[in-house]
């Protein structure tokens, strides 16, 4: 396991250098617009690193006859689906309804694939949805796949996210499960696969960055990480309440900003600039604070609190909600949802 994850590091920060010089000799740049936390024009398409090594590590593990066919298809061509339409965008704007219908039918196709939506730990019970979990499932996925891509505002954050998840949900699953099966070790070594990914990326998009992931990387990682998180119900690696705990940070600040445009009666499917981390990198002047502030959130309290989920998943929901209200509390007090920073 350990010189797989250590190739795709080195593959990783070197393929992102690649696409880097491609995208200055070819003009594809992000340039500023009165909604943009950047100042100069910056190279795109960098988190096409993060999809050629995951995808390579999922199409290494079937040759190798180490993941099922259908967990394979559910990352590996769901995840190709939402990484195609992702890097056309990039190119050329398609329209919103299009992007959206690839999302359900790759949500929808993981979702029949892994048996719909996995029972949840809920007290002593397990929650089984039933075909109503097709939707709720879908709409978590879908959901994922475009608040990441939301999130992905200012330097650093959607690959120190990444990073952070994915190693945390790793290092957890190693620590409560003390003999793992060969599909939870390909399963964990997916995810070591993703953190590591995501860290060579890291290294050319921190602050300040030289190249910005791009919708084909943030949506992308939005949806492994979502199947992911289904995934590790299904094998018994961890309850879905812990993946909701170590991915709070970015769930609670898009869904209070979309819910506060929303109540307000503004557009709130229109991009914009009003997610709590942006009011915090203005309110600071500085994308590094708040990127490192994003990562020491997700080690030193979202972390704790989500091993302790795995270890009483009966209480998951009651820990998901310890974890989530003070994060509630600080993107309100942000400014989350808000056209101007409060003061």
């Amino acid at each position: 396991m350990t010189w797989i994850v250590g190739t795709v590091f080195i593959a990783s920060v070197i393929f992102t250098g690649l696409v880097r010089n491609h995208a200055l000799k070819s003009a594809h740049l992000a340039y500023p617009v009165e909604r943009s936390s950047h100042a100069v024009p910056t190279p795109i398409g960098g988190g096409l690193s993060i999809v050629l090594a995951f995808l390579g590590a999922t199409y290494l593990l079937i040759y190798r006859q180490q993941l099922p066919l259908e967990y394979f298809l559910a990352l590996g061509v769901g995840g190709a689906l939402v990484a195609i339409v992702s890097y056309l965008d990039d190119r050329s704007a398609l329209p919103v309804r299009h992007r959206i219908l690839v999302h359900f039918i790759a949500a929808g196709c993981a979702l029949y694939l892994l048996g719909g939506f996995p029972p949840i730990p809920f007290g002593y019970a397990q929650l089984d949805l039933g075909w109503f979990g097709y939707a709720v499932g879908g709409l978590f996925l879908v959901w994922l796949v475009n608040l990441y891509n939301f999130m992905d505002g200012i330097d650093g954050i959607a690959g120190g996210e990444a990073m952070t998840v994915a190693a945390s949900a790793s290092v957890i699953a190693m620590g409560v499960v003390e003999e793992p099966t060969a599909i939870q070790t390909s399963i964990l070594l997916l995810q070591f696969v993703l953190a590591a990914a995501s860290l060579g990326f890291l290294l050319w998009n921190w602050p300040p960055a030289k190249i910005f992931m791009g919708d084909v990387g943030s949506c992308f990682v939005g949806f492994i990480l979502g199947v992911l998180a289904l995934l590790n119900s299904v094998v018994d690696l961890l309850p879905i309440w812990s993946w909701s705990i170590l991915l709070a940070l970015f769930l609670v600040d898009a869904t209070v900003t979309l819910l506060r445009r929303f109540f307000r009666g503004e557009r709130w499917y229109e991009s914009h600039c009003c997610h709590a981390y942006q009011h915090a990198a203005r309110r600071w002047g500085s994308h590094k604070k708040v990127t490192l502030g994003v990562i020491l959130l997700n080690i030193f309290w979202l972390l704790p609190l989500a091993w302790m989920a795995a270890i009483f998943p009966a209480t998951g929901f009651a820990i998901t909600l310890l974890a989530m209200a003070p994060l509630v509390i600080l993107a309100i007090w942000l400014g989350a949802g808000d056209q101007e920073a409060k003061k």
